[in-house]
This record gives structure tokens, sequence and C-alpha cells, in this order.
């Protein structure tokens, strides 16, 4: 299989800061591939260097077999964290303009305008103007104007952040129909539970650097079997002092717990129901949340930057 994107050893530094440090990454073609980090890890550098926005101070970017530096290739469809709709113009028209401008002509673009209206629920809102829509049909509608001219990569930054469960489950169908047609898929959220089930692929950075590349198989199997996921009545009282446990991930109704290294499970249920009533107990690969917080969460950012080597280590 080839791959739609390609970066081998990118760095970019902005000033003093290094906010990406040889970078290498493969997004194999017509894969869901989901770009996780903390803020400020350098997921839209790497993003706008994917795009040529941004030019990288040494290695090299491969996009759908090219290395130029075209900034919108009409191949390619981006959709910016920071949204940005034309707000006096009717929603159709807007959509026919940026129709025109990856390279549509105004009557085929028209036609995809309102085939998407109609696939996402927004036939009726056509010829209002984009002031008048709701938050969750503006975005729908800049996610049209990404996927209007029928991308073979479609590069999404945060595209479901602030989306009501509605808007968000159309959103979600309307990208995994685009996927199953082949479109090539490169998106960044911080919604852990979205990327667990959406991705083929994974990759995460932390201060630059890249510190999980693979199947969410793969990543959990090199945490390890140490995770109980549990609900039961006081829970984190009845966990409080219990040598086996290395920390807790509080969901409410439900505790992540993660056990030090051969600790029996078995024993941490018997020691459970001895002090409290058990609803669920199931010994789990550790989530995918559970995962990232290891990496960058305050334990890791308290720790000063590495050369490169160690970021990541199952604990």
């Amino acid at each position: 299989m080839t791959d739609a994107v390609r970066l081998d050893s990118v760095s970019k530094t902005f000033g003093t800061h290094a906010a990406v440090r040889s970078l290498s990454l493969a997004v194999p073609t017509g894969r869901i591939h989901g770009f996780i980090g903390p803020n400020g890890s350098g997921k839209t550098t790497t993003l706008r260097m994917i795009l040529h926005i941004l030019l990288p101070d040494s290695g090299t970017v491969e996009v759908l077999g090219r290395t130029g530096t075209r900034a919108a290739s009409d191949r390619i469809g981006y959709l910016p964290e920071e949204r940005g709709l034309y707000k006096k113009m009717k929603v159709l028209d807007q959509l026919v303009y940026y129709g025109a401008l990856k390279g549509l002509q105004r009557g085929a673009a028209r036609r995809a305008g309102r085939e998407w209206l109609e696939r996402l629920g927004l036939s009726a809102w056509a010829d209002r103007k984009v002031e008048t829509l709701s938050k969750g049909m503006a975005q729908k509608v800049q996610f049209i104007s990404t996927v209007l001219h029928a991308p073979e990569l479609l590069i999404l930054d945060e595209p479901f952040s602030g989306l009501d469960p509605v808007n968000l489950q159309a959103l979600r169908d309307a990208i995994l129909e685009l996927s199953r047609g082949g479109t090539t898929i490169l998106f960044s959220t911080h919604d852990m539970a979205m990327a667990e089930r959406m991705c083929d692929h994974l990759c995460m950075i932390f201060r630059g650097e890249k510190v999980l590349d693979g199947t969410l198989e793969e990543i959990q199997q090199r945490y390890g079997d140490d995770t109980v996921r549990l609900r039961a009545d006081g829970a984190r009282e009845a966990l409080a002092g219990n040598p086996a446990v290395v920390a807790v991930l509080d969901m409410g109704r439900w505790q992540e717990v993660r056990l030090q290294r051969g600790a029996d499970p078995q024993s941490l249920l018997s020691a459970l129901a001895a002090r409290t009533r058990v609803h669920h107990f199931e010994v789990a690969r550790p989530s995918l949340h559970d995962i990232f917080v290891r990496i960058a969460g305050p334990e890791a950012a308290a720790q000063p930057a590495a050369d490169g080597h160690g970021h990541g280590a199952p604990a």
C-alpha cells in the first residue's frame, strides 16, 4: 500500500522554540489516521507543513506523491481548527464559491453543494445567510466546503470541537462514508474515545517528538495488561492506600485503575469486595485516554524535555 503522506526527519523551529523535532510519519492511502497530542505539542505546525503552508527547516514532506510547495492543492481538503465562513453570504452561494476555488465548474459545485446539504439535513438553509445558522449548522457547512471537490486527502483539525451529539454523529457518519469511498483522512483530535473508535492508525507527538505510532491494538499491547476498569460504591475511598494501585483515572461513575507491575487483579477485587459493593470489575488494556495521560499528564509535563529518547515508555 502506498502512503498518501510521508514525513522524513522533519523539523521546524520558531525562534528558539523547536515546535517539531525530527518527525517521521507515514499515512497509508485510504486509511483514517488519528493525530493526537496535548496543546502546543506541534500538531498544527505539522499539519501546516503537510499542506505546505509552512516549510520545514529540515527533512522532506511528500504529499500524494509530490514534494512541491503548492499551498492549496485541488486534491486536498483542509478543515482548520479556526473556522471561517463569510457570514453575509448565502449558504449555497458560499459553497459554490469554495468549489470554484478548488477547480469545480459552478454548475458542478452547485449540484454537489445541494447533495451535501441534503445529506447533512441542511437543504432548507441553502438560501439563508450564514449568519442565521447555529454553530453546529455552520460547522457542517464549513465541512461541506472542505469536501465539496471530493479530495483524495482530507485533513481535519479538531473537526468535532463544540458539536452537540446529533451534529457530531452526522459529521462522523460523513467522514466514515468518505473513508469507505477511498478518501485518506488525517485528523487531529483531543477526543481519545473518538480516536479509539474511528482511527485505523494513531500517532501521538509530545513536545514536538513522536511518542506513539501504530494501531490501537499495537499501542495498547505495548502498555500491557496492567489496567482494571471498575464501578463500585465509594471506589476512590475503597482504593485509597492499596499498595497495588499506581494511579486512578476517575471517570465519574467509572474508575480506570493502573496496577503495579506483577500485581494480582484478583487480590484487588477481594480487597475491594471486603470494603464496598462492586458493580463491575474488568481486567483490560489501558484506554487511549489513560495512555495519553501517562505520557503528557502533569507528572510527564514536570519532567525536563529529553533528547528524543525515553518519551512514552510504558510505566
